[in-house]
């Protein structure tokens, strides 16, 4: 071989080993740069990875709980870990007084723990509002232009503030403060983006889980705090829903009424809610139902309404009110009505029928006093006035029950109306042989009130009693017993030995008009009569029904004052002074009735006094100004100028006062206040001669002593 060739070969196979190593070169670069990406890749899925974990193990941990404040706590805790940062806290957005709203610090750790429970304004100009108003994730590094103000007076170097967004409603901002490593890298920017999303997620829904709560709470509060009983039923009218007010309706609790049928729990047998629950499920609106419930004795007022509902289910929401009460007052006002009806027709036809009465039992009486009368004109006068002083009683009881208040104020011993009813009563008593048992304490206080309405009151108890009595002779021997007694009350019994009065009677027993007697044989007054009485004098009246006997009635009523008493015995020392011989009189008379008139003339003329009569006020008014007169008897519903003559007579001579004396039918309270508004004495029609001439004394008496 020559050496050419040899050179040749060889120059060949340096080139040749020259390019293996090159190639060798480049190839082991491009092996080292393969591995670095390798690497970073690993690195960047470890990281990746790193962060879905850590993001799972978040949402493991915000999903244990719905209540915001630890929802913040454990965000704060995880992204201080995520990010390695020395601070972190979760400001929540609220609304506050006046619909201002306010960020509060619901959760914070590391350097920003003291702001926990901080509250600012949502204009604050810290980076915490601030990053409410924006849309994305902003960083602040101020390590040259020093610290960069959060809230208040703490600031931080370097931070990054994200608004928490969910559903297009901000819900509040999560910050971070000084990363250990200096700055935030784009990585754990990028965590922080993701986490803030998850959080405001999480923080939105359990916000609308809280409203949610909250509004169940204050439906369900209102549910059971309503008086009216709620029941929601299904299509075969069960109970799915109640209130508290139906359970206690139904005597049960709300857990143990759901599935019962509505109708048969409220009505028993025979509910009659079929018909309305099915209007309501046609959509129609019935008219409540009004109904008595056989099972609980009381009266109901059924209304219901059909659910809207989406699907086929027709659901009823029930109303049920318990108007026992209500409809016994709406009796009752019926009741009152009707009362004040018979009142003003009573108390106009007392006038119309007093004014005969009156000049009937006066005349009759006066005729009765003289002494040339033979025994049979005697009786027949004696019949005409008894009656006459009958239907005056009448008309009495009538004006009793039609008006409100005690006629008369005035000290009354109720042992003496007591003992002067029993007189009044004796032979009717000693008729029917009924026996009287009495215990009438020794000391009893006086009462303030009308001394003939009491004995109205005991004139009706002891009739009541003497009739019950009689009528159950066969068992037992008839006996009324009476007692009296005090303690702060004055206290009167009044006990039969009667068959008692029936459980049905009972509820009616003071009600107007109701008897149990035969027709004609009584009014249905007497104990409304006395209930209004004994009422209107502060005191009470209540039945006992003992076991082994007859009925028992309880009055008590409040005892005098000081001041009543120690004017009683002004007046019984003023009555106990010399009384002087008599005088002749002269008496000025308005009233309009000529029998009246034919009746006071003749009573006063035989007491040897002057009546003269105007014949109308106007003229009275004329002889009360020309002349002094002694005494002016007018009539109360006598008028002058469109007015009360009485008051027309007072107002322009206020010096008679003294000298009128008022003969009225009407005893209303109006009038009363008139009466005493006016200063007038008055003596009610139809009255005798003896009330007459002793009113009239009076009127006289006070007349000296002033």
């Amino acid at each position: 071989m020559s050496s050419v060739t040899s050179f040749i070969l060889g120059a060949l196979a340096a080139l040749a080993l020259g390019g293996l190593a090159w190639a060798a070169v480049a190839l082991r670069r491009r092996l080292v740069q393969s591995e670095r990406a390798r690497r970073v890749a690993a690195d960047e899925l470890n990281r990746r990875l790193s962060e879905l974990f850590s993001l799972q193990e978040l949402s493991y941990v915000l999903s244990e709980s719905l209540e915001l404040d630890r929802i913040a706590e454990q965000v704060v805790r995880y992204t201080m870990r995520f990010v390695d940062a020395r601070g972190a806290l979760v400001a929540l957005a609220t609304d506050g007084p006046d619909d201002v709203r306010t960020l509060r610090v619901a959760g914070a750790e590391g350097t920003l723990a003291s702001l926990r429970g901080e509250t600012v304004a949502a204009d604050d100009p810290g980076l915490v509002a601030r990053s409410v108003g924006n849309d994305r994730l902003e960083l602040v590094d101020s390590a040259e232009s020093g610290p960069t103000r959060l809230m208040g007076t703490l600031g931080a170097v370097s931070a990054a503030a994200v608004p928490l967004r969910a559903h297009g409603v901000v819900v509040g901002s999560l910050v971070v403060t000084e990363p250990r490593s200096g700055a935030f890298p784009a990585e754990d920017v990028r965590l922080l983006s993701t986490v803030a999303t998850h959080t405001a997620i999480v923080l939105a829904n359990a916000r609308f889980f809280d409203m949610i709560r909250r509004a169940k709470e204050q439906w369900e509060t209102a549910f059971d705090a309503l008086s009216e009983g709620i029941a929601v039923v299904d299509d075969s009218g069960r109970i799915r829903r109640a209130n508290l007010a139906l359970a206690a309706l139904l005597g049960d609790t709300v857990a143990a009424i759901i599935g019962q049928e509505l109708g048969p729990a409220l009505m028993g047998q025979g509910d009659g809610l079929g018909e309305l629950l099915a209007a309501a499920r046609r959509n129609e609106r019935p008219l409540p139902l009004v109904v008595r419930s056989s099972r609980m004795g009381r009266t109901l007022r059924v209304n219901c309404a059909r659910i809207p509902s989406a699907t086929r289910e027709q659901s009823v929401v029930v109303l049920i009110e318990d108007v026992t009460d209500e409809q016994v007052m709406e009796a009752h006002l019926i009741q009152s009505e009707k009362l004040a009806a018979v009142g003003q027709l009573v108390s106009g036809v007392a006038h119309e029928l007093n004014n005969p009465l009156t000049s009937i039992a006066g005349l009759s009486e006066f005729l009765l006093e003289q002494k040339d009368l033979g025994p049979k004109d005697r009786g027949h006068l004696r019949v005409i006035h008894e009656q006459a002083d009958r239907a005056g009683r009448i008309v009495g009881n009538l004006l009793t029950f039609a008006r409100k208040g005690p006629a008369e104020q005035a000290l009354v011993d109720l042992n003496d109306v007591i003992q002067r009813t029993l007189v009044l009563m004796s032979y009717d008593l000693k008729l029917k042989d009924i026996a009287i048992e009495k215990n009438l304490a020794a000391d009893l206080p006086a009462v303030l009130g009308d001394r003939h309405a009491l004995q109205q009151v005991m004139l009706n108890l002891l009739t009541n009693a003497a009739h019950a009595a009689a009528a159950h002779r066969p068992v037992r021997p008839p006996t009324i017993e009476v007692g009296t007694w005090s303690d702060d009350r004055v206290h009167v019994r009044v006990a039969d030995s009667g068959a008692g009065i029936p459980d049905d009677v009972v509820p009616h027993l003071f009600t107007p008009f109701f008897t149990t007697k035969e027709l004609g044989s009584g009014t249905g007054l007497g104990l409304s009569i006395t209930y209004s009485i004994v009422e209107s004098h502060g005191g009470r009246i209540a039945l006992e029904r003992p076991v082994d006997r007859g009925a028992v009635f309880l009055v008590d009523l409040p005892p005098a004052d000081a001041d009543a008493l120690a004017g009683e015995a002004s007046a019984a020392a003023a009555a106990a002074a010399p009384v002087p011989p008599p005088v002749k009189r002269t008496i000025l008379l308005v009233d309009d009735d000529p029998a009246v008139r034919r009746m006071v003339k003749a009573l006063f003329g035989r007491e040897g006094h002057l009546v003269e009569v105007a014949r109308n006020p106007a003229q009275a008014l004329d002889m009360a100004r020309a002349r002094r007169y002694d005494l002016i008897l007018a009539d109360m519903q006598a008028s002058a100028r469109g007015e009360l003559f009485v008051e027309v007579l007072v107002s322009a001579n206020p010096g008679l006062r003294e000298r009128t004396l008022v003969a009225t039918s009407d005893i209303r309270a109006a009038t009363e206040e008139t009466l005493a508004r006016l200063g007038l004495r008055y003596v009610r029609k139809p009255f005798n001669l003896r009330d007459l001439l002793d009113e009239a004394a009076r009127v006289w008496a006070a007349e000296r002593l002033s």
